[in-house]
């Protein structure tokens, strides 16, 4: 494993300018994304409001849905509603096209995610679950996409720009859509009125959970 100092001998070999520039794109980077984030709190509004309450209410399970980078935040967020009471877990797109889609019972929601709305694997699923009467939840960027449309709510993810220098990476973008999935789950908590005893007993391993099963007992 390289060491600071031979890390430190690697860069100065970089060009000075090229060094600077990386370092100023890093820090857009992050500007970027946290300018994207807090952009989010502003459309907490009658939709999120009416997710909210259809996701409390949901019989079933949550299912979570996408592809690509999508999908890897959607896992995200169905392990963290999971782990915090809600009953959720996550479906690939491309999966559900070939016969996973089967495992969504009429007691289920959808959310499904895609940056663009026009992800295809993403939009054919959501017009099967629609076909069957099965309400979807989009998490898009785009609220004229064909994702939104097949929807019965949307959560608007928008961004300004990616941060990456190309603005082409899937980055502020997909850090909108996993900051919006731990909003509903955080709202979700304390609407379920979820304890840290209730945290203590989905989480028995691991340093969090012993931690917090020993404080239950010393109580």
């Amino acid at each position: 494993m390289p060491n600071r100092a031979a890390a430190h001998r690697a860069a100065d070999e970089l060009p000075g300018d090229l060094v600077g520039r990386g370092l100023a794109a890093a820090r857009h980077a992050i500007e970027t994304e946290a300018a994207a984030v807090s952009a989010l709190a502003g459309r907490l509004d009658g939709v999120f409001l009416d997710v909210l309450t259809a996701v409390a209410a949901c019989e079933g399970h949550l299912v979570v849905t996408g592809l690509g980078k999508s999908g890897l935040v959607g896992r995200k967020i169905a392990a963290t509603l999971a782990s915090t009471g809600t009953p959720a877990t996550f479906i690939h797109a491309g999966d559900a096209l070939h016969g996973d889609s089967g495992a969504v019972t009429a007691r289920d929601l959808v959310l499904a995610l895609s940056a663009s709305g026009e992800t295809a694997e993403v939009c054919a699923f959501a017009q099967m679950l629609r076909d069957r009467g099965i309400p979807v939840i989009a998490m898009t960027g785009a609220e004229e996409s064909t994702l939104a449309g097949l929807a019965t709510y949307t959560l608007d993810t928008m961004v300004l720009r990616e941060a990456d220098p190309l603005n082409l990476a899937p980055t502020a973008s997909t850090t909108a859509a996993l900051v919006m999935g731990d909003a509903l789950a955080c709202a979700l908590v304390v609407l379920r009125e979820f304890t840290h005893h209730d945290f203590a007993r989905f989480h028995p391993s691991g340093a969090l959970g012993r931690k917090l099963l020993d404080a239950g007992e010393e109580a």
